[in-house]
């Protein structure tokens, strides 16, 4: 694993992640992504390539906070292993040896401090992760703009994310699905004639399993 960098910050790759809670790389962009679209992430998603046997692909980077966010999401029984990668990250961005016993006491006072702070961005980001699964076991279909209140994103942006992610795109001024989207039961189009212009309409709308997935 390599130090990365992003504008003099430190941050862990989602491949990183990815290896040290034992987990597909997917499943690992396909979380984060979740988060971003709740407002759980501080930092908004930004892709970075990296090449693998020859072929090149996409990875997100994070900084401490939203890492740890995502390791507890995924599987929090590998939190401390990613804090101790984040240890080898900042040690290796700048060692500081303490010196004298007040150096060493600080120290152990300052990382106290950053566990406690920690616990408490987990707890704070908890409850809403769990309103957003529970609020999904509801059945029937919701319309997009239900669906970003839900998850308390912006329209514009939430629009944004799912057409950058080839999740739907723009047919005649109309946000539709990916067919292979359709397939799986995440969304459903509803189509019909209005009754005031005789003009036919179609709305796209996410299906109970098209909002767990996306949230």
């Amino acid at each position: 694993m390599s130090q990365l960098i992003v504008n003099g910050v430190v941050t862990m790759s989602s491949r990183d992640i990815a290896d040290l809670v034992q987990s597909k790389h997917s499943d690992v962009k396909r979380s984060a992504e979740r988060l971003v679209a709740a407002g759980i992430l501080t930092a908004p998603l930004a892709q970075f390539d990296f090449e693998h046997n020859g072929n090149v692909y996409q990875e997100y980077r994070f900084n401490k906070r939203d890492s740890l966010v995502i390791v507890a999401r995924l599987s929090p029984e590998f939190t401390a292993a990613v804090v101790d990668r984040w240890q080898e990250l900042e040690e290796g961005q700048s060692v500081s040896v303490p010196r004298s016993l007040p150096e060493a006491l600080r120290l152990a006072a300052d990382l106290a401090e950053q566990k406690e702070q920690l616990t408490i961005q987990l707890a704070a980001a908890a409850p809403k992760v769990e309103f957003v699964d529970r609020y999904c076991s509801a059945k029937g279909s919701m319309s997009f703009r239900q669906v970003a209140k839900l998850l308390n994103a912006k329209e514009t942006e939430f629009r944004l994310f799912l057409i950058e992610r080839n999740i739907l795109y723009r047919l005649g001024g109309t946000l539709t699905p990916m067919a292979q989207h359709i397939s799986v039961g995440r969304f459903e189009v509803k189509t019909g004639t209005s009754s005031t212009s005789n003009h036919a309409f179609s709305q796209t709308r996410f299906t109970a399993k098209g909002v767990r997935w996306i949230g």
